[in-house]
């Protein structure tokens, strides 16, 4: 028997190579799932901060264009050469947060306000619709080729009912829910208006603070990253905004046209059903089928169908591909799946916010995987990032915005 001792080194190299590598490749596939469910963890807990905030980060990705927008402003050249001192004035950051924020909230207000009020004004005539709708479609059951019976009919309904139950649940747990009390809700509210505000007018200075936390080493790699994923969120906001937008205008003056009743409350359903991508937009299509199919017959359902189908043609084929660009394209099935999670941990809330998330985080983790440094930012044959900025809040918004013409 020989007395040789057996190494570590000995023992390892006796062990499979792929046995090493998928341990190797395991303990740290569990290790980053530990960081997720603490952080999963800890933002639940801290629900009503997160929520606003992320909103506030929503709010900011449509407004900050226009802020950086205001802050560029200059007097016209021929009054800058006979006044000299007047072109060297500029519209400080503080008031065009200031007019900016107002002017968008209100913009924003005013469009939500009458979106909700045109639904909510028709939406009992839409309930008592669909209601009908479903006595005929009970009707054919009972009458029609398939000949179901009452009992089965009725067992059908209860487990569709109880199905609904369940997921209206699990829809309204968890942020939704307990952030439902009015001092939540009013907590929530100021919270998220601060944070605009302190987004809008020291966004950058916020983001050098953060990136103080990073290694000196990958500290530009992650600036870049950060302004890939932010301009992946404001090209995301803007466009969803215009698409939900065209949606309801193409499918309300479809529906007007075949003379279905009810086309402003199933508009604003398009409208608002359009802040949530793919699921929102046959959500809201199949209502105003239903409701064509109820009050107008089949032949006004089938053209009502063709009007949902065209618009939901010319919104993947034109409208997202050339409102949000190669930054933010992503795949169908990574839009559902992120919904679907979305729903689950978080509700409505999670539904609303699961795709820019998956946008950010996909242009960021593009960027970093490409290893693009702060020089890829900058093109040399555009004006626009050529010309010095003073004002370091706005050069970040020029350079987020901007970053398109970069890529």
């Amino acid at each position: 028997m020989s007395d040789a001792k057996i190494t570590p080194a000995d023992a390892a190299s006796d062990v499979p190579r792929v046995l090493r590598v998928s341990a190797a490749v395991s303990w740290r596939i569990l290790v980053v799932l530990g960081l997720f469910y603490v952080l999963g963890m800890a933002l639940g807990r801290l629900y009503v901060v997160v929520i606003p905030v992320a909103i506030a980060l929503l709010l900011a990705a449509l407004l900050a264009p226009a802020v950086s927008w205001v802050t560029r402003l200059r007097m016209p050249e021929r009054v800058s050469t006979a006044v000299p001192w007047l072109g060297r004035i500029r519209v400080p950051r503080a008031l065009a947060t200031e007019v900016v924020l107002i002017g968008g909230l209100a913009l924003v207000g005013s469009v939500l306000s009458f979106v909700i009020n045109a639904f909510i004004s028709g939406f009992p005539a839409l309930q008592r619709q669909i209601l009908r709708s479903f006595d005929q479609i009970r009707g054919w059951l009972l009458q029609g080729p398939l000949h179901l019976r009452e009992e089965q009919i009725d067992q059908y309904i209860g487990q569709a009912a109880g199905w609904l139950q369940e997921n209206q649940a699990a829809l309204t747990s968890g942020a939704l829910s307990t952030a439902s009390t009015f001092g939540n809700l009013l907590t929530g509210l100021v919270l998220a208006l601060f944070t605009l505000i302190f987004f809008l007018h020291d966004g950058r200075q916020v983001w050098t603070f953060l990136l103080k936390l990073v290694p000196s080493a990958a500290r530009d790699r992650v600036d870049v990253a950060g302004v890939r994923g932010f301009a992946s969120l404001v090209g995301y906001v803007r466009a969803t905004a215009l698409v939900a937008v065209a949606d309801a205008i193409g499918i309300g003056i479809g529906l007007t046209a075949i003379g279905v009743p009810l086309a402003l409350p199933l508009s604003a359903l398009v409208f608002l059903g359009g802040f949530v991508p793919i699921v929102g937009a046959v959500a809201s299509g199949a209502v105003a089928v239903l409701v064509a199919l109820v009050t107008s017959g089949p032949v006004d359902a089938l053209l009502v169908v063709a009007v949902v189908l065209a618009v939901q043609q010319l919104e993947g084929n034109v409208l997202q591909p050339m409102l949000l660009g190669r930054a933010v394209r992503i795949h169908a099935l990574a839009v559902v799946l992120a919904i679907s999670a979305g729903v689950v941990v978080a509700g409505i809330v999670g539904a609303l916010l699961s795709v820019p998330l998956v946008a950010v985080l996909n242009s960021a983790i593009r960027s970093l995987a490409a290893g693009e440094t702060s020089a890829s930012l900058v093109d040399p044959d555009d004006p626009r990032q050529a010309e010095p900025d003073a004002d370091s809040d706005g050069e970040s918004v020029a350079r987020e915005t901007d970053s398109d013409d970069a890529r």
